[in-house]
């Protein structure tokens, strides 16, 4: 009997890169899978739904279940018809993961409001709907007395550490998934609900082009470091009984490496014997600040 047998997940972005292979391997872990795409192009252009219904003949292949759902998960009635679905079709919602997503990079001062606001709406928005939704169905089965099992994989980015110039949207968009996803775990856990974040590196169609495509380019061989496959059995982990302990963390996986992240934390504090001014500030600031270097040694951090 597989570890998942009998629990129902949606992915959404579920059709291609790393969307499709968490839903292969949830399949294989046993769930019932909802695949959710609009089939969207790399910058959110277009609609195409033969993707997301191949990816479920390619689990039905495998002796499981799917069915496709081509809603916006940014959307508040598309996403909560996505629940509604899993739910109808199998009786229940017990993982979800949240993957869906596009780029559309630019230096800041470049960078129109269409896109900023494209792109965060279809990250931060997206994982806010889905969860949303997901968390009451979650919630109204508890008051009722129903046995809950829930899992939420949200999906970050090593942008929000790193915060690159070219990415203002999309870094913001992560910085705030991850902070919505612990936030999600503190109030679910007296429901038994875990919800956890990935950092995946991996191949991907946002990444096929661009500064960082010559960084993800498949190798002729040996083994290939970014291959999205890599990432999939992290979140067949933490959707199963094996992760019920592990609640409120941050994962960046790539390759054969998985690095659990430290929460931020207040370094250096300054105290004044009255109401700071701006002399007092330069007094006790100045000199710690003298031995920094700008950027370098603040807050955002370097590329590993």
């Amino acid at each position: 009997m597989a570890m998942l047998d009998g629990k129902v997940a949606i992915v959404t972005g579920g059709a291609t890169g790393l969307g499709r292979c968490h839903a292969l391997e949830l399949a294989r872990l046993g769930a019932r899978i909802v695949v959710n795409d609009i089939g969207s192009a790399a910058d959110g252009a277009g609609r195409d739904e033969t993707k997301a219904r191949a990816v479920c003949e390619e689990i039905a292949a495998m002796g499981g279940e799917a069915i496709p759902h081509f809603g916006d998960v940014a959307d508040w009635s598309d996403s909560k018809a996505m629940i509604d679905l899993a739910v109808s079709k199998w009786g229940d919602l017990n993982v979800l993961v949240c993957n869906a997503g596009f780029l559309r990079d630019a230096i800041l001062f470049n960078m129109t409001e269409q896109d900023f606001d494209a792109v965060v709406r279809v990250h931060l928005k997206g994982h806010f709907c889905a969860m949303r939704h997901a968390t009451a169905y979650w919630r109204q089965r508890a008051k009722e007395g129903g046995t809950v099992y829930g899992r939420i994989v949200s999906t970050a980015s090593e942008s929000a550490f790193f915060c690159p110039p070219g990415q203002p949207n999309y870094s913001a968009a992560k910085a705030g998934i991850v902070s919505l996803t612990m936030g999600a775990a503190q109030l679910m856990q007296k429901y038994g609900i875990t919800a956890n974040v990935i950092m995946p590196r991996a191949r991907t169609r946002m990444n096929d082009s661009g500064p960082f495509a010559a960084m993800f380019r498949k190798p002729e061989q040996g083994f290939d470091t970014f291959a999205p496959e890599n990432v999939s059995p992290l979140v067949g982990w933490l959707a199963s009984p094996l992760a019920q302990h592990v609640s409120g963390q941050v994962f960046v996986i790539w390759g054969k490496s998985v690095t659990v992240a430290s929460r931020p934390r207040l370094e250096t504090k300054f105290e004044s014997a009255g109401v700071w001014t701006v002399d007092s500030l330069q007094r006790e600031l100045g000199p710690h600040f003298e031995k920094l270097e700008p950027v370098k040694d603040g807050f955002t951090v370097p590329p590993m």
